[in-house]
């Protein structure tokens, strides 16, 4: 710096003594070695006091005074000071609570204590931390809310707290941290509001609110989040419309707004403004109007869930020129136009060659099934069409779709024969063709699916006898031949499946002959209902025996040889719940939702939101004391399959690149 206007003796007055200059830098350098080591123990003060707040483990055998703390396992120093930059203690089966010693820790730029048994609250003394870079807390069991000292990290980049017990509303001040590119709270308790300060996180590219209780609408100011790559705030209690400041957000890969009560349209040149687009999730809200056939631009489209909506109209069929579409979901809708021609747009998705999920079920199709549904993708694992007016015949091309496990047509109009080459779907799992006009013999080639879990062909009007090669399905828990016109005996083998533990309902037919003794052996058997047939004889004794089956339904005319044994097992109805009253009222109330889902016209059938309600009212009712009934829900399992498979799982790939 240049001194002007000055005199020497003021130079002189300005210039140290070479000895002043000496001892400065002696002490200067004392007082360093002395700083950096009280700055050292109390790093390792309060590793020490972290330690104490987690129940032993043989993680912490080093943990001691006998090694430099830079060398006890999860801890990282930086090269320059020796101070803890790092905790690294991910999915070490760790138990206790997190001190807010670590606040002293305040060279830390990183906390990886994910995958844990960590409780209590976050420390608020976290704020300290302004160097803290990533904090990662995903799935522990931490409660209470989130630190509103976080804001005070503004240096943060990255904050996983999914998957824990945090309650309370998010932290408006966190609106501060201008560095923040990845935020998630998925899989909480949160309630409140989205905070509108979030639209101040100008460097934020990824954000999860998912699986919380958070009400009001999405703030518009999102909008000007211009970096966002993947927004996901659903299921929620979210209302209204979604922004339109958001579908310019050209940048956005994953956009999720699943399982919340938002209304209004979906843009219709979605495709245009949301190129970037990955996966699509509006599912299971109040959306009206029509599928826009814009989203065809989004070539990179992978998961398209539009489920459980007011959507009509027809599928565009410029989708199929959607190649990389992995998951393509339209359940629960107004879809189709009553017209004959429903499906053909069946035959344009043939050109999505990484098909592997399709639901159509539902809606309003009508029209019968295009021979060319043979040529979907190889990889095709689910097909639901069940629920529609869809006429006509099975096409036997359905035997190409090798890679199939679950296959619903059921409560359609289908109408013809079963074709015996379904047998060639080996993978097959579920096969439920219910509540249809379905003709002739059950294929014996049925058996050659040994995979099969559920089985369920009830509701038809076949006939003939039931083949004992059904006796091949190894793994069937489920297996429904009801309400036909079956004859002849049922077969010794086929009651011997030891794998069927969930139900055996071969009532309203025309079977006859005595009851295998077999059937007794069904050890694990929830429920089996043999009613109004042309049985004859005794009801074996090892049924009275058994006190594994919890439901068994015989014909009230049945001719009983030993009415003492078997009053115990029968009431008035013909029917007996082996079991509490409450467990009588609970499979009632699943069967009732059962029914809700099964009425002829889709307008008047249960919507996904209250099934889900309905369902938790049950658990909440009826199991939360201990009763259980093994896999009792399985058809609504599977009929929500859609809704609840690996959607979120794709976009919680994406969120975890940090």
């Amino acid at each position: 710096m240049k001194l002007q206007n000055t005199t020497p003796k003021q130079i002189h007055s300005l210039t140290l003594h070479p000895l002043a200059l000496f001892s400065i830098i002696f002490l200067l350098r004392k007082c360093g070695s002395a700083c950096a080591h009280l700055s050292n123990q109390t790093d390792q003060l309060a590793l020490l006091e972290f330690k104490h707040q987690i129940a032993n483990n043989p993680f912490f055998n080093l943990w001691n005074t006998s090694l430099h703390f830079c060398q006890w396992k999860g801890v990282e120093c930086g090269h320059r000071h020796r101070r803890v930059i790092g905790l690294n203690l991910p999915d070490q089966n760790l138990f206790g609570t997190i001190s807010p010693h670590i606040g002293n820790l305040s060279f830390l730029r990183f906390i990886k204590l994910q995958d844990n048994h960590f409780h209590g609250k976050i420390p608020q003394q976290i704020g300290y931390l302004y160097r803290l870079r990533l904090l990662n807390l995903t799935n522990n069991i931490l409660g209470g809310p989130v630190p509103v000292n976080l804001s005070r990290c503004f240096n943060i980049r990255a904050v996983y707290l999914r998957g824990n017990h945090l309650v309370g509303m998010i932290p408006i001040e966190l609106g501060s941290l201008k560095k923040l590119s990845l935020f998630t709270l998925q899989s909480n308790n949160l309630t409140g509001f989205i905070p509108t300060s979030f639209g101040n996180l100008s460097s934020l590219t990824k954000i999860s609110l998912a699986e919380n209780n958070i009400k009001g609408t999405i703030p518009s100011e999102l909008g000007r989040l211009t970096n966002l790559v993947i927004i996901q705030v659903g299921p929620n209690n979210l209302t209204g419309t979604i922004p339109s400041s958001l579908f310019n957000i050209s940048t956005i890969t994953a956009f999720w707004t699943a399982s919340n009560q938002l209304i209004g349209t979906i843009p219709a040149n979605i495709g245009l403004t949301l190129p970037n687009l990955q996966a699509c999730g509006f599912g299971i809200n109040n959306f009206h109007g029509e599928i826009p056939g814009s989203f065809s631009n989004a070539s990179q489209l992978q998961i398209l869930d539009l489920s459980t909506n007011m959507l009509t109209g027809q599928i565009p069929a410029n989708l199929g020129s959607l190649q990389n579409l992995h998951r393509f979901n339209v359940e629960n809708n107004l879809l189709g136009t009553n017209a004959t021609g429903d499906m053909s747009f069946i035959s344009f998705l043939s050109n999505c060659t990484n098909l592997q999920a399709l639901s159509l079920a539902n809606n309003n199709f009508e029209g019968e099934i295009p021979n060319s549904i043979g040529n979907l993708s190889a990889q095709l694992n689910v097909l639901f069409l069940g629920g529609n007016y869809i006429s006509g015949i099975i096409p036997a091309t359905i035997e190409n779709l090798a890679n199939l496990y679950i296959l619903q047509l059921e409560v359609n109009l289908l109408s013809g024969p079963i074709p015996s080459s379904l047998g060639k779907l080996q993978n097959l799992q579920a096969l439920l063709l219910k509540g249809n006009k379905l003709q002739g013999q059950i294929p014996s080639s049925l058996g050659n699916i040994t995979l099969l879990y559920l089985l369920d062909l009830s509701d038809n009007k076949l006939e003939g006898n039931i083949p004992a090669s059904i006796a091949n399905c190894e793994k069937l828990n489920i297996l429904d031949f009801s309400q036909n016109n079956l004859i002849g005996p049922i077969p010794d083998n086929v009651v011997s499946i030891f794998s069927l533990s969930n139900s055996l309902n071969l009532s309203r037919n025309s079977l006859t002959g005595s009851l295998p003794v077999e059937v007794g052996r069904l050890k694990n058997i929830n429920a089996l209902d043999i009613s109004n047939n042309k049985f004859t004889g005794s009801i074996p004794e090892t049924i009275a025996a058994s006190e594994e089956i919890e439901a068994v339904i015989v014909e009230e005319e049945r001719e009983v040889v030993d009415e003492i044994k078997v009053e115990q097992y029968t009431i008035n109805t013909g029917s007996l719940l082996h079991g509490s009253d409450k467990l009588q009222k609970c499979i009632i109330a699943v069967l009732r939702i059962g029914l809700a889902c099964s009425t002829e016209s889709p307008n008047q059938r249960m919507g996904m939101n209250n099934i889900l309600r309905e369902l938790h009212h049950i658990k909440t009712a009826f199991l939360d004391d201990g009763i259980s009934i093994n896999r009792s829900g399985e058809r609504c399992r599977l009929a929500c399959w859609l809704a609840n498979s690996n959607y979120t799982k794709h976009i919680e790939i994406l969120m975890n690149d940090v």
